[in-house]
């Protein structure tokens, strides 16, 4: 019998040869080792993340023109290394430790990072845009990537897997990974209650509904790319977060009820659509993870959880600083951040990300297999 030798391979095949193993390897490499159990004997090969700031691991440092940007001290203070990769947060955020959760990898990538290797792709990257949302103005007002910029990039994505590992192999990858969608809250918080453009022309159940549509269309389009495991995140009660209670609260900067409301209202909405989305398509597992109750759970509660300061930021005063107005000339930005819910005034802690997030996946993770 002869065996075919590498060596006698042309690249192209050789390279095929290869992934199909990472592939494989992926699939098998927590195998009896699992720091999650997964239900069936599950494994997940990859993790994708549409979005916004909540889950953007820096692609608004790669060549988009915008000034919602944290790739600047003291972002990254506590991420390994020390150092700011473009995450909104002191540290790790939410798609990396859902990711971890899922026992695919610690760090999920940004997809427009250009030292990108062929693992990264492989098991999966964030495609999120800091300062998007559902509304596809709320992206243009600031320069972001909208999810249909996002979703495009997938299909690139998907172009250049195809010809590196070819078709089969992706189409399996694609239909057993992850796939989760952080976005909304800009619209409410930026687009409509301070934006000039919606609020003149839809009241907050028009607006909403507007939200929820555009919400369908994408996971419309996402299912038509192979996605069939989705976690999709509610909106979180945005009115507490400390920029808002400066903004929006009263003298004694409690949470405003307005961003909340309409968080809840649109948060209802959002749950209809996914069950209507799982009758419809009885191949897909959407899931709905709420954040809301849980965040809101902490910041009534937050010795309970191992927080001291509920209604600050970590960064400056606390109680506005965000992306370029949070860098290293703040002043008085505190020395551990773990003992505050909140990294900046809009976004939470690494600490608050970690616990946050394994409480919005408990008792969910069977419900993507």
């Amino acid at each position: 019998m002869r065996f075919l030798s590498l060596e006698s391979l042309p690249a192209s095949s050789l390279l095929r040869v290869f992934c199909n193993a990472v592939i494989f390897f992926t699939l098998c490499q927590y195998n009896g080792a699992a720091t999650t159990s997964l239900p069936f004997n599950e494994t997940v090969p990859a993790v994708f993340i549409f979005g916004d700031s909540i889950v953007d691991p820096g692609n608004n440092n790669n060549n988009i023109k915008t000034v919602v940007k944290c790739n600047f001290p003291p972002y990254g203070k506590d991420f390994p290394g020390g150092y700011p990769t473009g995450r909104f947060s002191n540290g790790r955020v939410a798609s990396d430790i859902i990711a971890e959760i899922f026992n695919v990898k610690k760090i999920v990538p940004a997809y427009l990072d250009p030292n990108l290797q062929l693992q990264d792709l492989l098991t999966g990257v964030s495609f999120a845009s800091g300062g998007g949302g559902y509304d596809p103005l709320t992206a243009e007002f600031v320069s972001v990537l909208s999810l249909s910029d996002q979703l495009e990039m997938f299909r690139e994505y998907k172009s250049k897997l195809k010809a590196a590992v070819g078709e089969r192999s992706l189409e399996m990858m694609i239909s057993k990974s992850i796939f989760i969608v952080c976005s909304g809250t800009n619209d409410i918080a930026n687009t409509y209650f301070l934006g000039p453009f919606r609020r003149p022309h839809y009241d907050i159940q028009a607006y909403t509904d507007l939200m929820a549509n555009s919400a369908s269309d994408f996971l419309q389009g996402l299912y038509e790319e192979g996605g069939r495991r989705v976690g999709v995140v509610s909106l979180p009660p945005i009115g507490c977060v400390p920029s808002e209670r400066t903004l929006n609260g009263d003298i004694f900067r409690h949470c405003s009820e307005p961003p909340n409301q309409a968080a809840s209202l649109f948060n209802s909405k959002l749950s209809s659509l996914l069950d209507s989305f799982n009758s419809q398509f009885p191949q897909a597992r959407l899931v709905y993870l709420d954040i809301y109750n849980p965040l809101l759970s902490i910041i009534q509660n937050p010795a309970h959880y191992g927080f001291e300061v509920a209604t600050k930021g970590c960064c400056g005063t606390g109680n506005i600083e965000v992306s370029i107005l949070c860098n290293s000339y703040t002043a008085t930005t505190c020395s551990n951040a773990s003992k505050y819910i909140f990294w900046d005034s809009y976004h939470p802690s690494q600490k608050a990300y970690e616990i946050l997030t394994r409480l919005a996946l408990h008792n969910k993770i069977n419900k993507f297999f």
